[in-house]
């Protein structure tokens, strides 16, 4: 039997934050509290039998310099002297035996008094024989004990005998275990302590990210990078160092074309400052807290259409953020459309022209007047040749040619002559970029060239479109009355026009989009004579012919 695979998948669902990190604390109290107990415990085994010999050795030194002791040691065991402080010294002092014996250990004293003049059981005894203090674990028959020797002499130094002491082993085990229980009490309330530091740790860091889990911010935060790399309009973020904090894909792109990726990635402020508009925006709204809007800057020939706005964490600013998108490529494209409409608008005006004619010729065959047909027929013709017929096999480019038919139109209806220099030549190019520009260039200056020559009336417009190893010079001269010299520098600036307010655009993008291709513009005056402007553009001629 076949079993198909379902079309789609779903993950596993990850742990809760809550759950995750009880875990991971509890872990790891679980783990510390076990170290420590167990270090602790070895640590009081060890201090416990370090204790309970100390105090064997310190009863048994006690007794071994008691007189009565060192007496009864020179006398006969049957004598009960030491047997009586012997007893008194295990009874106070909790103690498994107290043993005294001589020099060949004979027993002086016993728990077991039948045990009394009988050899001691041990060989753990020898070494006190010889004068050596000794502590042992052995098994005696009282049972297995922790047992301590000390050496006793009389007043003049000579050995008589020796004081052992036993413990009990599970009195000793006893003890160590009563230990323990103190140290599972304090396990026990450091794991109560971990428990309420875990919940409130939880519960704050639940608070800061807003009661989202930790597997939502990473689904999030892939949501938010993948919009924001999606989107056509540059993104930047900075803080409140102007350090990059984030940067998308389109506005690295734009970014590097314009040169400003490395200011913003710049640790320098000074030099990041300096180093463009939209850095100077960032600073200025950093500064003033006041966001900015729809504003447009220039950088290398690159309109930028930018909105900039402060980022705010409690009432403090702690960042700047632009979103931003190339005005020049809409500007680019509605050029290109208002050249090709033009272009329409051309081809529909010779529409009707050719409409208009055709009437003219079926008038004259039906009044069957043929030399006049023919006149005109002629006439029509010539027109064509030295009208359309040239331009189009001097301009290659059907946008640049229906664009300048337009003009020569528009030229005609205000009562002056715009004419294509013979020697132009234009091939066509593969970049709409620089049709776009030749657009702007030709439509501002002509259309500048009207309005002077209309001011004298019948003005005559030249047009000069020479092309040459890659690069195109177009020429534009009027006879109008001039531009005069103390105007000459003033005439590029934005916003500055002799016609009134709101005008003084035109002449500011043919200096900004030619300079952006590379080219450059001279203009020559003599007022009251004329006026001509020399355009150099790159133009891709060859290549588009190639």
């Amino acid at each position: 039997m076949n079993h198909t695979q379902p079309s789609f998948w779903i993950p596993k669902r990850p742990m809760k934050l809550s759950t995750s990190v009880s875990l991971l604390v509890s872990a790891v109290i679980a783990v510390v509290l076990l170290t420590a107990h167990l270090f602790y415990f070895f640590q009081i085994s060890h201090s416990t039998q370090v204790a309970v010999k100390d105090k064997a050795l310190a009863v048994a030194r006690t007794l071994a310099l008691s007189p009565e002791i060192q007496q009864g040691l020179q006398q006969e065991p049957a004598d009960g002297i030491i047997q009586k402080l012997t007893d008194a010294a295990q009874s106070s002092n909790h103690l498994l035996f107290v043993v005294a014996t001589n020099m060949d250990g004979i027993r002086y004293s016993h728990p077991d008094k039948n045990l009394i003049n009988r050899h001691f059981i041990g060989d753990d005894l020898l070494p006190a024989l010889k004068g050596h203090e000794n502590v042992a674990i052995n098994t005696g028959k009282l049972g297995v004990a922790l047992r301590v020797f000390t050496p006793v002499f009389d007043q003049h130094g000579r050995q008589i005998g020796v004081i052992a002491i036993g413990i009990s082993l599970s009195e000793l085990t006893q003890q160590i275990s009563h230990s323990r229980w103190n140290i599972l009490w304090i396990a026990l309330f450091g794991i109560l302590v971990g428990t309420m530091g875990t919940y409130l740790l939880v519960k704050a860091a639940k608070r800061i990210l807003l009661g989202l889990e930790p597997f939502e911010i990473s689904a999030l935060f892939e949501q938010h990078q993948a919009m924001l790399q999606s989107m056509k309009e540059g993104v930047i973020a900075v803080d409140d160092r102007m350090q990059a904090t984030l940067i998308n894909r389109a506005a690295r792109q734009l970014l590097r074309e314009t040169g400003l990726l490395q200011a913003l990635e710049c640790d320098n402020d000074e030099i990041a400052a300096a180093s463009g508009p939209l850095i100077d925006k960032l600073h200025s709204v950093m500064r003033s807290g006041t966001a900015r809007r729809d504003e447009e800057i220039n950088f290398n020939g690159r309109i930028l259409l930018c909105n900039t706005m402060p980022v705010r964490n409690n009432g403090i600013i702690i960042g700047a953020i632009c979103t931003f998108r190339d005005k020049t490529e809409i500007i680019q494209l509605l050029q290109r459309l208002d050249g090709m409409v033009t272009y329409i608008d051309a081809l529909r005006e010779r529409s009707h022209e050719f409409m208009n004619k055709l009437h003219v010729i079926l008038g004259l065959t039906h009044m069957k007047s043929y030399n006049r047909l023919e006149e005109y027929i002629l006439k029509t013709a010539h027109s064509y040749h030295t009208e359309i017929g040239s331009l189009l096999g001097k301009i290659k480019s059907p946008v640049i040619a229906g664009f300048l038919l337009s003009k020569i139109s528009r030229a005609y209806d205000t009562g002056n002559h715009l004419a294509v220099n013979d020697d132009s030549l234009l091939p066509e190019t593969g970049s709409e970029q620089q049709v776009a520009v030749l657009i702007t260039v030709l439509g501002n200056l002509i259309e500048n060239a009207l309005d002077a020559a209309g001011e004298n009336g019948d003005g005559d417009i030249s047009v000069l479109l020479h092309y040459q190893n890659g690069w195109l010079s177009c020429e534009v001269s009027d006879d109008g009355p001039g531009i005069e010299m103390t105007r000459m520098n003033d005439i590029f600036a934005k916003g500055y026009s002799t016609k009134g307010d709101n005008r003084g655009v035109g002449l500011f993008l043919v200096k900004q989009q030619t300079e952006s291709l590379g080219g450059k513009i001279i203009v020559e005056s003599e007022p009251g004579v004329y006026t001509q402007f020399f355009v150099q553009l790159p133009w891709d001629g060859e290549n588009k012919n190639a």
